[in-house]
């Protein structure tokens, strides 16, 4: 089984770039409180790293 990571918006969007809005959009989070389990690759850990400053994240085996 392929491992996964659980984010969670726990800071708001508002006031962002664009483009960490986008980031957040694009992993399935719009309001503070979401959670949503994403694969663990490079392109959810990239986006992870954009926005990290926002999240909470949890690892999954």
């Amino acid at each position: 089984m392929a491992k996964t990571i659980e984010i969670k918006l726990v800071k708001s969007l508002n006031g962002r770039l664009v483009k960490h809005k986008a980031t957040a959009e694009a992993l399935g989070l719009r309001k503070i409180g979401d959670t949503t389990v994403q694969p663990d690759n490079e392109a959810t850990r990239g986006k992870i790293a954009h926005i990290s400053y926002l999240l909470q994240v949890t690892e999954n085996a």
